[in-house]
């Protein structure tokens, strides 16, 4: 247990479930980490996506701290992921392809090197350099944080592109208007080999949005928008010349509970502890529930509410027993909770994906101990990239 921590054994259980799939589904050979996987039996699909990567490096760090992990082990995995990331992986410039192949590290389904996909692999490498602390993982952490051609990304503008592909070079998008990007201009403000100019930090769009008696600061896209950035930089306590960010996904995510409450009577499954929907598997396929349009068709997505720990803890952690005392093993499996379900329809989803494992499992240790936290702001990448961008005390 970490020092002066409230011990909930929910929680623990949580985390301690996903950081048993980061370690099950990572490739031996590249590190690379299973994009999705079934939430119980056996799993041939050999996709990997370099998001879930990143999280997965975090989550060998969670799971070396907790003792989750067989002593050691973790750091001998991390060393050898970032190795093979450095020199075995598929990349353009240090930005990886958003999907993989698990075994050869090699680029598939024709998808692009990806700016924010590229960013969540550094969070993670920023994370493990400062847990574990050894020359091999300092090393190659350094050399995957400089290799990153972050103006190259800029493709001749002031806001970054989401991303570049060989057959048709840069993508015709740009990270222009508030989402998840925070993390991502932060990491490329501070780099040390090819910052690009603090002044981007302002180029970017801040819509507001006013929901359920709240102002704040919104995309019209899913919740993990308020959520990815958080995961591994701390903005508690810090405010630009435009907003507490912090503050910001609080309001979001009581705006999005109220939301969902408002529905209870079109979906009956509803309640004050079942909430929360956000980018997920359906069972009409994948999809990216807005969170502030908001309920689709009566799905619940464990990692809404997860994801969202440290901004409304006991509502949040609420959700997630009331999930596992109504629906048990139909939502509760050897990896945690399956990625969605809706059980007006009597669907739960067979799979669990990295990627939202991985936002539950660190912004739950984040609410525990801000362990997440204090190593990636301890960077002198995350430090430089605050400061540039104009962040101050509150």
């Amino acid at each position: 247990m970490i020092s002066g921590e409230t011990v909930n054994p929910l929680l623990d259980e949580v985390e301690r479930r996903a950081c048993r799939y980061f370690y099950d589904h990572s490739n031996p050979a590249t590190g690379l980490v299973r994009d999705r996987a079934r939430a119980n039996g056996p799993e041939h699909r050999r996709v990997a996506s370099i998001a879930a990567t990143g999280f997965g490096l975090s989550a060998l760090c969670i799971g070396d701290l907790r003792g989750y992990l067989p002593r050691g082990a973790a750091k001998g995995r991390v060393t050898r992921m970032l190795e093979s990331l450095l020199r075995r992986v598929e990349h353009e410039r240090g930005f990886f392809y958003h999907f993989l192949d698990m075994p050869s590290g090699a680029r598939i389904w024709g998808s692009e090197a990806s700016s924010i996909d590229t960013a969540w692999l550094l969070c993670g490498a920023l994370h493990c350099r400062a847990h574990f602390d050894t020359p091999a993982i300092r090393q190659f952490s350094d050399d995957l944080m400089k290799r990153v051609e972050w103006r190259w990304m800029l493709n001749g503008g002031s806001t970054l592109s989401h991303g570049w592909m060989p057959e048709t070079g840069f993508l015709p998008y740009r990270w222009d208007s508030y989402s998840e990007l925070m993390a991502m201009y932060l990491l490329a403000i501070g780099s040390t080999e090819s910052a690009i100019p603090a002044s981007c930090w302002d180029n970017w769009a801040r819509p507001l949005r006013s929901l359920e008696r709240l102002t704040f600061i919104d995309a019209d896209a899913p919740l993990f928008t308020h959520q990815y950035s958080h995961a591994w930089f701390d903005f508690r306590g810090r405010t630009d010349r435009y907003a507490d960010y912090f503050e910001n996904s609080r309001m979001a995510t009581i705006a999005h509970r109220r939301t969902c409450l408002r529905l209870a009577g079109q979906y009956p499954c509803y309640g004050a502890d079942l909430w929360g929907v956000t980018a997920s598997d359906s069972a009409n396929g994948y999809r990216t529930w807005i969170s502030s349009g908001c309920p689709a068709n009566g799905t619940l997505v464990p990692c809404a509410a997860a994801g969202s720990m440290p901004f409304a803890p006991a509502e949040c952690a609420a959700v997630l027993g009331a999930m596992i005392r109504r629906f048990g093993p139909r939502v509760w499996g050897r990896y945690g909770f399956v990625d969605a379900f809706q059980p007006d329809a009597n669907w739960f989803n067979p799979d669990v994906l990295g990627i939202n494992l991985g936002i539950s499992l660190l912004m739950i240790e984040n609410a525990r101990s801000a362990a997440v936290w204090e190593a990636v702001m301890s960077s002198p990448e995350a430090h430089r990239g605050i400061e540039l961008a104009g962040f101050t005390v509150a």
